[in-house]
């Protein structure tokens, strides 16, 4: 099988897990939490990656209120923060990895710095949009509800924005002193940065998801 076709399948597992565990589970933000999470861990860190899993998690979350008796409003909020929660320890891991392979001197380059930062600064804005574009295709209830989250959500920002601004500001002044106007490096050399730095990247994710999982299952 692919890779793509992999992923493909893997999207859809996501959206089923997540699905019932809306309809279903009680603690709906750490289960949501956490299938993101696993779900993160076995990709690279790039933002096409990240972006497929957010869809089949919004998808999932989506189905899954439409399925579930009662109200939809805290209990998409409680979705949507256990989603957020996710992405703000995938920003987390790439914010670590950046101090670790920046250490490194020459091995990355302050252009390299300079492209994975720019990467990061979209991830807050991809969430908020995949969101409502998922929203488009749900219910009118539903819809409405999304839809209101995120415009509530683009007002006061969100934790994963919180961590890439953090992120950003720590490393802003060193790209202030040789960014501008440096050479860039060539496509090929940029995008095995891009892998080596998704997969410290992932590496990090996937210990900070294995500890939040097993304080979970010790608190069920």
């Amino acid at each position: 099988m692919s890779e793509v076709s992999q992923n493909a399948s893997s999207n859809e597992k996501i959206k089923i897990t997540v699905s019932e565990s809306v309809e279903h589970d009680k603690d709906i933000r750490a289960r949501v939490r956490d299938v993101t999470l696993q779900a993160l861990k076995t990709r690279h860190l790039g933002t096409g990656e990240v972006k497929e899993v957010v869809k089949a998690v919004t998808e999932g979350i989506s189905l899954g209120l439409g399925k579930r008796s009662g109200e939809v409003k805290n209990t998409l909020a409680e979705a949507m923060a256990g989603l957020d929660e996710a992405l703000t320890k995938s920003a987390q891991a790439t914010h670590l990895a950046l101090r670790e392979l920046t250490s490194q001197g020459k091995e990355f380059t302050d252009h390299d710095l300079k492209l994975a930062l720019d990467d990061l600064k979209i991830l807050e804005e991809e969430f908020l949009a995949t969101v409502s574009t998922v929203a488009d295709s749900a219910s009118d209830v539903i819809k409405r509800e999304m839809k209101d989250l995120v415009s509530h959500v683009r007002r006061t920002g969100t934790d994963t924005g919180a961590k890439v601004t953090e992120t950003l500001n720590e490393f802003s002044s060193r790209l202030k002193a040789s960014v501008e106007g440096g050479a860039g490096a060539g496509k090929e050399a940029a995008l095995e940065v891009s892998a080596r730095l998704a997969s410290v990247a992932s590496g990090i994710l996937s210990g900070l998801a294995d500890a939040l999982h097993e304080k979970s299952r010790k608190n069920d």
